[in-house]
């Protein structure tokens, strides 16, 4: 999973730009919900793609009992930041313990649905791209609010 790990590197470039505009919005529109989007707030959105770290790579891969996030605990966008910390930590470990193996069976049960199956590759692919499909409408949020969102992409010009 050595590419992974690259693409993970990236990931994370990508989400410092998206954590570094976030700073400069006022916590009022941080906070504030905005019409039409799933997750309503750009916080609420951020700990929703962190949760989904935490399901994925904590508990169904790891098998361990990481808390979700209740975003109205989190005052700051560098309480945020402490988050995404821990979910890197997460990764960090997923990576150590599926090293080379990403078509391994991983095999647990869902609460809500049962047994599951998968492997390495498709739950660190599904994170990535879950995390990119919100992040869009972080930038889409912003650009609503008025707010100009820099360049988040992978590769930035």
């Amino acid at each position: 999973m050595i590419i992974n790990k690259a693409q993970y590197e990236l990931v994370k470039e990508a989400r410092e730009a998206l954590f570094t505009f976030c700073e400069s919005l006022s916590w009022e529109d941080y906070i504030q919900p905005v019409p039409n989007f799933g997750q309503g707030s750009i916080r609420k959105t951020q700990a929703h793609i962190a949760d989904t770290y935490i399901h994925w790579i904590g508990r169904y891969a790891l098998q361990n009992t990481t808390s979700y996030l209740d975003d109205k605990t989190i005052n700051s966008i560098k309480e945020m930041r402490v988050e995404y910390q821990k979910i890197n930590k997460l990764v960090a470990a997923f990576f150590e313990q599926y090293d080379c193996q990403e078509n391994l069976v991983i095999k647990h049960l869902l609460r809500s649905h049962g047994e599951f199956i998968s492997t390495p590759l498709t739950v660190i692919t599904h994170v990535i791209t879950h995390e990119f499909h919100h992040k869009g409408q972080l930038v889409s949020m912003a650009r609503i609010m008025g707010y100009q969102p820099p360049d988040t992409d992978l590769i930035r010009l």
